[in-house]
Formats: C-alpha cells, structure tokens, sequence
C-alpha cells in the first residue's frame, strides 16, 4: 500500500497492453467499463503518479529506435518471432513518442549485415536492438556505437566483453549442457552422438560454439564413455548437407545427432529418406518444419527459449533505461523449454 508504481507494472497487473493504460490516464476512448475500473483500483492501491508520461507529453520528442536482426527465409521462419515481438512492443510505446526503424540482414552473407550497420550509426538514433550473429563485427559496431553514447541490447545469442547495455535471451552454455542431459538418458555407454553445425559463417557465430561447449562438457563432468564427433556443414541447401550425413553415417555409428540451431529439420528429412532408424534426434526451435518432424517422432526434443519475449522485452529495456531512467540489468536469461510431441500443441512461442 503506498509503493509507487509505473505503467508497465499497472498494464502487467491488470493484464493489459501499456497502450490501453495511458488511454486510461487521458480519458481516451477504446476501453472497456470495466478494464478502466479495473485500472483505476490498481492507480488507487499503488499511489501511482504519472510523472514519467507527463514528461514524455509534454517533450513531444520522438525516440528513435532501430532494430537489426536476419530477415525472414524460405528456409526458416524463426526470425518471424523476433520480429512479432518487436512489432507488439512497438505498437505498445507507439503513443510515449516512440518510433521503431527495422533492419535486416540475410544470415548466409556477412556483407549484408556490415552494409545494414554502417547504415544504423549514419542515422540518428536513440537505442538500438540487435541479434549479434557475427561476434567480432557485432562487438566492433557495439564499440562504436558506444562512443555514440547510444545503448545496444543484444537478443539471441551474448558476446562478453561487449559494450552493450544488456543481454536478453538463452544461456547458450546451459542450452547445450541441458541437451547433453537429455542426450544421457538415451545414450549408452561406448555410443556415438554427432554434433552437427549446419551454418554457412559457424566459426563465426558464438552462439553455435557455446551450445557445443555445455554440451560436451556434460559428458566429461559426469565421465561417460561417449565418443563426441563434430561436423561443421557450410553448405545449408538441402543436397549439400546430405552429401555431408551420407559420409559422416558411412564412417561412423551415430546412436544420437544433436543440432545447434533450428535447422534440425533438414536431419530428420534425411533419415527418414535414407530409411535409417534407432537414431535419436535433438534440436532447437519452435518452426513449423521441425514440429513437423517432431509430431511423426523423428525429432525427439525441441531446446526453445521464447524469442518473440526476447525482441518485446529488448525494445521494453531501451525505453526503461532512457525514458524511465532505470537500471537495466546486464543479463536477463530466458527459461529453457523443452518441447515433445507430447507437449508442443499447448507451448506458447
């Protein structure tokens, strides 16, 4: 009773958008009797003062963000889940004066993502949110805009020692260590499992080697007689990376494949072509393509880390750090899902 509080945590209590909250406030209209009464009693309760959107109003100054993460494929339609969030949390801050510029880059082509980075630090801009999939380049233009004076947060996948004001998304190392441990309950002793990378830049990508690193680690903590092998596929077409499994498959005994990123699909497709069973298969990401493959049993577990909350919570930190003035915490860990067939058609991406 007494404790002050902001409009996010009002739109949070009341289950509702922060939009609706600031109608609330200026007597506009769109909602609902009962959701304005509702809305009041928490103000009451909670001695809310709106100092902050006042000062927002009053300014009339537009924040400007901008956004940069890999475009939408044909291959993969992750990166339609960043881009929801983002989208929601800009029609959510649009009335506090905020506006959201997004670019784009393609994955398989470092140059695009140079070309879109050079064109964020010529504009003017307050904050920006990036998906930092080419480490050295990301930590280069973190610095960058650091002398800029203008905060960075990072989605998908952390860089250390970077500039950026905070990190939103999974804990990579504990992503492939909690793949490692679901590996263990299928695994036998003296077996071998296949690492895959199916990545055109995986040396490239920081994300991809932290998963490898927790998960191999699981099995020398815990002394398993595992033999591990590691195969980096940079030819992400179809024919190319089954090329690629028939000759890993013809050399070795494979009992299990983990895959570091969403393109598990593309083994599934392959055993199921090549008819080999007995192989388990874990991967990453809530796609249609591997919900697929992980309804007729193919995939036996999908690692999701909900990253449409990571884009809405990345562009909810700017606007906290530069209009609410708070302290952004530096890492901010997504919960670690485990998807089956059993469970998939009640998870919420």
């Amino acid at each position: 009773m007494g404790q002050t509080i902001g409009v996010k945590e009002i739109a949070k209590k009341a289950n509702v958008s922060i939009g609706t909250v600031d109608r609330v406030l200026h007597n506009r209209n769109g909602v609902s009797e009962a959701t304005k009464k509702k809305i009041a009693e928490i103000i009451k309760k909670y001695n809310y003062e709106p100092n902050i959107l006042a000062r927002r109003l009053a300014s009339r100054k537009v924040l400007k963000f901008a956004t940069l993460i890999p475009a939408v494929s044909e291959e993969t339609d992750y990166w339609q889940f960043p881009l929801n969030g983002i989208l929601k949390a800009g029609t959510e801050l649009k009335d506090f004066g905020i506006s959201i510029k997004k670019y784009f880059f393609d994955l398989s082509d470092k140059s695009t993502f140079t070309e879109q980075t050079n064109k964020i630090l010529k504009s003017k801009v307050d904050g920006i949110l990036i998906s930092p999939v080419f480490a050295e380049d990301t930590k280069s233009f973190a610095d960058a805009c650091k002398k800029k004076n203008i905060p960075v947060v990072f989605i998908n996948s952390d860089i250390p020692g970077s500039t950026n004001l905070c990190y939103i998304g999974p804990d990579l190392y504990k992503s492939g260590y909690l793949s490692a441990h679901l590996a263990n309950f299928i695994i036998n002793e003296d077996e071998k499992i296949l690492v895959l990378n199916i990545s055109k830049a995986a040396d490239s990508m920081y994300y991809i080697q932290r998963k490898e690193d927790g998960f191999r680690s699981y099995f020398r903590e815990r002394k398993k007689n595992v033999e591990v092998v590691s195969l980096n596929i940079p030819k992400t077409e179809y024919n190319s990376i089954k090329k690629e499994l028939i000759s890993v498959f013809e050399k070795h005994t494979i009992k299990l494949v983990f895959v570091t990123n969403s393109r598990v699909f593309y083994v599934a497709r392959f055993l199921e072509e090549q008819g080999i069973d007995g192989i388990s298969l874990i991967g990453f990401d809530f796609i249609e393509k591997n919900l697929a493959y992980l309804e007729k049993e193919t995939i036996d577990f999908l690692i999701c880390q909900r990253p449409a909350e990571q884009a809405y919570q990345g562009v909810m930190a700017l606007y906290n750090h530069l209009v609410r003035k708070e302290q952004i915490e530096k890492n901010h860990y997504m919960s670690i899902d485990i998807i089956t067939k059993e469970n998939y058609k009640l998870y919420r991406n």
